[in-house]
């Protein structure tokens, strides 16, 4: 009996060397609220809910996207508000803006948050919040879920990786002489000019969202509907944990509170089989190999302006690979190398062998899979984040970025030839790729375990940082450097009080002498 019970627990001990969890201590029910959401951030969330379902967990799910699960353990519900369903026609609009796109937030949210609570599903889950045990909210545009975690613990999930405005929330703020804003980036060690310019970034984009152009919009709508809630920026404050979408081998090295914990590539997976014809579509490519090609779910191919359909039409008609294009609609003259699909199962297609480079707008999600199957990249950036990590691709020697504006058939044809042809890109995107896998937990592990933590623990009070209750001035110290200087001034004034003083007394001394 001794020896069976001794072989159990080497069993269990290796299996939590091996990273295994234990088994919860009994089934939670968890809300997540991704009310505005893309589809890409939902993905995120899909592949962190699944974790969840398949620990025995219940979790219920809000947003505006259809159904995307099967699991028994994961409810999903849609608040059926038009979102960014239409938008997908004026994303290449949305680069040229100034603020990356973010600018058609402050119409679309705050018509949402008008709008949310009065729907009967949205209302009834509302009344019924209390009954989980753990809320999790999408970080990324969702101020208008805040009512629901009033009181209430809850964690975000930071789906666009590290945002230095949530880092400062939580109490940690990054520094700018080195960490990328959430719109740009530049090469390391950041120039006088680089400087001043990613300061000038850290500080407006918190300010344009936070206070100008979108929260305030968004706390006039709240606020008519729930008159007696705390300002939405304090609720915010009131975080346990939040899980960065993001891992330091993939980006900027920073330092994390405990309350921050990187679960980037939390989606990736290994390549399972392709359909028999796809495979042998791939396969038969021979040595010249494939190009994949995909702008992901918001940029839709028929939307894309006609001039540069054309010009990857003709410069995938000079190239010897074979392309395969997720494109959605219909497309005219296209060349016999060329294959168009609506929907591709990119995981799936990234891991095959015969794929030399994968052309992609630099969505986060896509960047973190090319990096995890080692492809290396050609990126186009559109809007958002997109331009920050497609200088990321070019700084770290993963490929290349193009600008559309400057888009020809002859740089697409020199650029995917060089990055095929120079054995530096594969080389530095495959070591990428190996620092990535070689954790000593999985993302998903990471994820479920600080997400039973926060649970065990009611809340976690102990990992936020004082510093997130401190308001500019208090963590600053401005207020003790004005006590300081103050301080500084009165001594000088005083020893110039006492030195004249001290004047005034010997001058008529030596007078009264000489008398």
């Amino acid at each position: 009996m001794n020896v069976i019970i001794l072989c159990l627990l080497a069993v269990v001990l290796a299996r939590n060397t091996n990273g295994g969890l234990p088994p919860p201590e009994r089934s939670y029910k968890i809300l997540m609220l991704l009310p505005a959401a893309s589809k890409s951030h939902k993905n995120v969330f899909m592949a962190f809910s699944e974790a969840l379902a398949d620990r025995g967990h219940k979790v219920v799910i809000l947003s505006g996207l259809p159904q995307s699960s099967k699991h028994s353990n994961i409810l999903e519900i849609n608040h059926e508000m038009p979102y960014m369903g239409d938008s997908s026609k004026s994303v290449f609009e949305k680069g040229k803006s100034a603020t990356g796109g973010l600018g058609t937030f402050a119409i679309t949210l705050p018509a949402m948050a008008r709008q949310m609570y009065k729907i009967p599903s949205v209302k009834q889950l509302y009344e019924k919040r209390k009954e989980f045990d753990l809320i999790i909210v999408n970080h990324m545009f969702n101020e208008i879920a805040y009512p629901f975690v009033h009181e209430l613990p809850f964690i975000t999930v930071a789906t666009p990786g590290m945002d230095p405005r949530q880092s400062a929330v939580l109490g940690n703020i990054l520094n700018p002489s080195y960490v990328p804003n959430l719109l740009g980036s530049y090469p390391h060690p950041l120039s006088l000019l680089q400087r001043i310019k990613n300061t000038f970034m850290h500080i407006v984009i918190p300010f344009f969202w936070r206070h100008w152009a979108v929260v305030p919009l968004i706390q006039k709508e709240i606020s008519a509907q729930f008159p007696d809630l705390p300002p939405l920026l304090d609720i915010e404050r009131n975080q346990s944990l939040t899980l960065i979408n993001t891992h330091f081998s993939i980006t900027t090295p920073v330092p994390l509170l405990p309350s921050q914990v990187e679960v980037g590539g939390m989606h990736c997976r290994p390549a399972k089989p392709l359909p028999q014809d796809l495979e042998s579509w791939l396969a038969g490519a021979g040595s010249e190999g494939v190009i994949y090609f995909s702008l992901g779910s918001v940029a839709r191919g028929e939307s894309m302006p006609s001039e540069y359909r054309q010009i990857f039409l003709e410069a995938f008609r000079r190239l010897p690979q074979r392309i395969l294009w997720k494109y959605e609609g219909e497309l005219e003259d296209v060349p016999d190398n060329v294959r168009i699909t609506s929907w591709l199962p990119q995981q799936d297609i990234l891991g095959h062998n015969n794929v030399k480079v994968f052309i992609s707008h630099g969505g986060l999600l896509s960047l973190q899979e090319s990096i995890y199957h080692a492809k290396p990249l050609l990126v186009l950036p559109i809007f958002g984040d997109q331009p920050r990590n497609g200088m990321f691709v070019e700084d770290s020697g993963l490929g290349h970025m193009l600008v559309w504006a400057e888009l020809t058939a002859d740089r697409v044809v020199d650029t995917l030839s060089d990055i095929i042809s120079n054995p530096k890109h594969k080389g530095n995107v495959a070591r990428m790729s190996a620092s990535l896998r070689d954790q000593v937990t999985t993302p998903q592990e990471r994820a479920l375990f600080w997400t039973e933590y926060v649970i065990r623990h009611h809340g976690a009070p102990h990992l936020r940082c004082p510093a997130a209750q401190l308001s500019w001035v208090e963590f600053l110290m401005l207020d003790v450097l004005a006590f300081l200087l103050l301080a500084l001034l009165l001594l000088l004034l005083l020893i110039h009080l006492l030195k004249t003083i001290s004047t005034a007394l010997f001058s008529s001394s030596a007078k009264n002498k000489k008398d």
